[in-house]
Parts: structure tokens; sequence; C-alpha cells
């Protein structure tokens, strides 16, 4: 009979412990879109809203390498960035309870979107072109556009004929046109939760 209790109560505590650890480990959540779309804003914001880590890979990268991401392009090379973005998101990857900001570039490398589709939930910032020109065109930090002959009109275009595709296996897309910050991490914060 004691034998019997106590079993049990070691079954109750085992379970509560499992319900705590399973509360505690969630989903990394990938925001992916192209350059200027407002991934790393947006992500600081929902990270903070819900209690979760924020990374942006980008930034990561350049810590480790000591050098802005333009900079990395020039002297190294866009495969070197490539390899270096691909070891800095896995890494990323293997933790939990994140809100993670990806390059422009990095869903479109296979191995890295194999392991957020399997892994994380995803979500796709959209917003119309001419915006992302706006946005972008006369900002330093972007190697594709300030390394190319031809206009950032161009190249953003073309990226994003290139990309949009790949985005679209995204798990969630959203279309940021005419949204306001906080709707957008509105819709972000429910999509998340509704995963």
């Amino acid at each position: 009979m004691l034998n019997c209790i106590y079993t049990r109560k070691l079954r109750h505590n085992c379970e509560k412990s499992n319900l705590k650890f399973l509360e505690a480990v969630r989903k990394n959540l990938v925001l992916l879109g192209m350059m200027g779309v407002g991934k790393s804003t947006l992500g600081k914001i929902v990270a903070k809203k819900l209690g979760l880590a924020f990374m942006d890979t980008d930034l990561s990268i350049e810590k480790k390498l000591s050098m802005k991401i333009s900079d990395i392009f020039k002297k190294k090379g866009e495969v070197f960035f490539r390899k270096e973005e691909e070891k800095k998101v896995s890494e990323s990857l293997k933790k939990n309870n994140c809100v993670i900001a990806l390059g422009g570039g990095a869903f479109i490398t296979k191995n890295i979107r194999d392991k957020i589709l399997k892994n994380c939930i995803s979500v796709w910032l959209d917003i119309n072109l001419e915006t992302l020109i706006k946005r972008t065109k006369w900002n330093k930090k972007r190697p594709l556009i300030n390394n190319s002959k031809q206009s950032a009109e161009k190249v953003i275009n073309e990226l994003y004929k290139e990309r949009r595709n790949i985005y679209k296996l995204a798990n969630y897309k959203i279309n940021c046109d005419n949204l306001t910050k906080e709707s957008i991490v509105k819709k972000i914060i429910s999509l998340y939760e509704i995963s």
C-alpha cells in the first residue's frame, strides 16, 4: 500500500515536471523576407511581448567577424558570407524560446530552410517593392545593392523575383502594406500562438 502511494506520488511529480518542461520550451519563431521589410525591428518588439530572446543573424555574424556585412561582402565575398550565415543560423536554431530575424537571403539556402520548416514557426513578412526600394535605396549597409552596377530598383526587383517562390514555403505570410508596426506585431503573435 505504502509502495503504491509512493509510486503514485512519484508519477504525479514526474507529470508535473513534464508539464513545466513542455510549457518552458517553445518553438522558435523565425521572421524572413526581403531586406528592409522590418524583420529586426518587428522581431525585437515581438520577442519582448512574448518574453522570448531575440536574435538577429546578420548582427551575430557581424559581431563574430568584427566586420559589417557590407565589408564582409567586399573583402571576403558572398560565398564566404553565405557559409558563415549557414553556420550562425544553424547555431541559432539549436536554441529554444527565440525570435530569430534572418538576413534576406538566408531562407534561400536549402539546409537552413529545411531546418526552419522542420523545427520552427516561420513567417514571411512581405511588402510592396516600391516601399522596399524607398527603404533600401540609400542604405549603405546593403551589399547586394551597393556592390551592383545596376540600379537599386533593378536589383531589388530581381532579388524579389528570385526569392518570392522560396519565401512562399514559410508557414505563414503577412502582407505588411499599409499596416502599422503594432498591427503587424499583433498578427505575428497571433500566428505564433495558434501554431
